[in-house]
């Protein structure tokens, strides 16, 4: 094996050191003489990360360069972290093990506001400085992109460069700018507010901003003339031919999905009130099924992989889905590959496609009804009723599944005691149901009801973006509510309740919302200890309280306060195609539980059909 970053003895004394080494199976290796060296991050550890089909798409893209060797890196756990920390050894790349700090570009995709701390851990380890304005020409180019990028405020003192958008359309143009700049001599500045004339790519030392005696901002302006005071997200309007990883790298240990991901479409029909990716991905774009069937042969034969799953915000509404399973239950059966559909509705047709896909003696059929009452699932425009879950789980039931997942979120506009109580009494209706529906002789098991709570984040760009956040009380309180409402229940023993944690809820909100004097707050949480915050293990609040205190910024101030409509937004200089107009009436619509249909019912004017693709046209 070609050099290795760690000794022997660090890798024998910490825990899954294959994280560590690179030469996986696809993993891609070129001589770096003459290439601009891109070090993809994805901030979470190696199993996480390397079931990313986003970075995924980057790395094969970016490879496809004859001038570019992207390679990966990932957060290292806590273990190696003391490690390297005490011994003062660079972060480095799978690949080459070279360190971070000796590659042009470090590019890290932000996947959740909980990962934030994390990215301070890679550049502190790369012994790159926290803040833009600290760096150096020697320093790599830090692009960040990924969903949390639609409000890159609260990391926008951290990155140099924020890429908004789909990653398959401009990085060949940052990069041949990138050539340019570096060949005639411009600085690091100088190259930084070049780039922010490409498209898609938003510098923050570019703009300033300014606050009002409240605290809200008073203005968000370019400090150059040539560069826009608007962002327009970066999208791929031809989704079939786009580039697409048919050699993926495989991982020596387990990864969380460990198997080929079959991505059939892009952004989804339905309009769910609280939803993000529902906006912030239109228009819904599709796959051709052809191409489809053609990239699973191709995936199969070249990582061994046992599953296939197909990828989608709402896989029910893929047109040829029946289809494409179809022709993947008939090619691969017999090589005894899995098919597996996230995402699916509660309606008969789901069930049909899941019941030729699985074996139902084993699995467990998901639902997400997210509100307990229907009123509730008016108000977040979630497009399914009472009867049509009943309908769904008196399906399922017949089919021969004996488990189900329910998700439901505290904590909605809107809410009241009376709609989260109801969350008790639907899931005693599912489990009654199954009783009334099962005849006793045919009863292989007793049913299982599983409900989970998330606590509501109002996130940028949808309907609910101006709302107030419960505080970390009032979800407990409604957490404690839902929970005795399901001890009293009659079928309580069919039944589990679990529900996050309110505190890291809370965080989540501070950060969706957030502007860019939340900057120093990751650092000083940072420095108190804080990584892996998404881990339930490694979380602790106290370090964040003394962050908010140190910096003196009151967290509530973003998270529990309600917006005006006459406020100016932290993200309202990106376009994301969705109009401002368009959220502000879903907002008042939910206040009357009134129901948007969904776009193949009815256009409703939400602005996006400007980009002349997917189910707008």
């Amino acid at each position: 094996m070609d050099k290795l970053a760690l000794s022997n003895k660090i890798l024998r004394s910490v825990d899954k050191p294959a994280r560590y080494i690179g030469h996986e199976v696809n993993a891609i290796y070129k001589d770096p003489e003459g290439l601009i060296r891109f070090a993809m991050c994805f901030p979470d550890i190696y199993e996480i990360g390397m079931s990313h089909l986003g970075i995924q798409i980057l790395y094969d893209m970016l490879n496809s360069y004859e001038d570019v060797w992207c390679e990966r890196v990932y957060a290292v756990w806590s273990d190696l972290y003391a490690i390297m920390k005490e011994q003062d050894i660079p972060l480095f790349a799978l690949e080459s093990q070279d360190n971070i700090s000796d590659f042009d570009f470090l590019g890290i995709t932000l996947q959740y506001e909980m990962c934030y701390t994390n990215v301070l851990q890679i550049l502190d380890l790369s012994h790159i400085p926290f803040y833009s304005s600290d760096r150096s020409d020697d320093d790599p180019i830090v692009i960040m992109g990924g969903p949390c990028t639609y409000n890159p405020e609260p990391v926008a003192d951290l990155c140099d460069l924020v890429y908004i958008g789909e990653g398959e359309t401009r990085y060949r143009q940052l990069i041949d700018l990138y050539k340019k700049c570096r060949s005639e001599g411009y600085d690091r500045q100088a190259f930084i507010h070049e780039a922010a004339r490409i498209p898609g790519i938003y510098a923050p030392s570019c703009y300033k901003v300014t606050y009002n005696s409240d605290n809200t901002i008073g203005s968000f302006t370019p400090i150059y003339d040539d560069i826009p005071a608007k962002i327009e997200k970066e999208i791929v309007c031809d989704l079939t031919d786009s580039c697409y990883p048919l050699k993926p790298v495989v991982p020596y240990i387990k990864a969380t999905q460990d198997r080929i991901v079959l991505e059939i479409q892009r952004g989804c029909i339905r309009g769910c009130r609280f939803c993000q990716a529902g906006s912030v991905y239109k228009p819904t774009r599709f796959r051709d099924e052809k191409k489809l069937e053609e990239y699973a042969r191709q995936m199969i034969a070249n990582t061994g992989h046992g599953e296939i799953s197909l990828s989608s915000l709402s896989s029910s509404d893929y047109p040829a889905l029946n289809e494409l399973c179809n022709y993947l239950i008939d090619t691969f059966s017999d090589e005894h590959i899995n098919i597996s559909l996230p995402s699916l509705r509660v309606d008969s047709f789901s069930l049909d496609v899941m019941s030729k896909v699985q074996d139902v003696r084993k699995s467990v059929i998901t639902f997400a009804p997210e509100a307990g009452s229907q009123r509730m699932r008016n108000v977040i425009n979630k497009g399914i009723t009472y009867d049509d879950i009943m309908d769904g789980c008196s399906k399922a039931f017949c089919g021969g599944w004996t488990r189900v997942k329910l998700y439901f979120m505290l904590g909605l506009p809107y809410e009241t005691e009376e709609d989260i109580i109801q969350i008790a009494e639907l899931s005693n209706d599912i489990a009654k149901l199954y009783y009334d529906t099962i005849p006793k002789e045919e009863r292989r098991e007793k049913v299982s009801i599983v409900s989970s709570t998330s606590f509501f984040v109002p996130k940028p760009f949808t309907p609910f973006q101006w709302a107030s956040m419960n505080t970390i009380d009032e979800f407990r309180y409604k957490a404690h509510v839902v929970n005795t409402a399901m001890k009293s229940q009659l079928n309580h023993k069919s039944i589990k309740y679990n529900w996050h944690a309110a505190d890291v809820s809370v965080l989540e909100g501070v950060f969706a919302r957030g502007d860019r004097r939340l900057s120093r707050v990751l650092v000083e949480a940072y420095r108190g200890g804080c990584m892996f915050d998404a881990w339930t293990e490694s979380f602790s609040f106290e370090p964040w309280e003394k962050a908010f205190e140190k910096t003196g910024i009151d967290p509530a101030f973003y998270y529990n306060r309600e917006r005006g409509f006459d406020e100016i937004l932290p993200w309202d200089f990106i376009d994301i195609g969705v109009t401002r107009d368009y959220l502000q009436r879903e907002y008042i619509r939910a206040s009357k539980g009134e129901v948007t249909p969904n776009c193949r019912v009815n256009c409703s004017g939400c602005g996006i059909r400007g980009y002349h693709g997917g189910v707008c046209q």
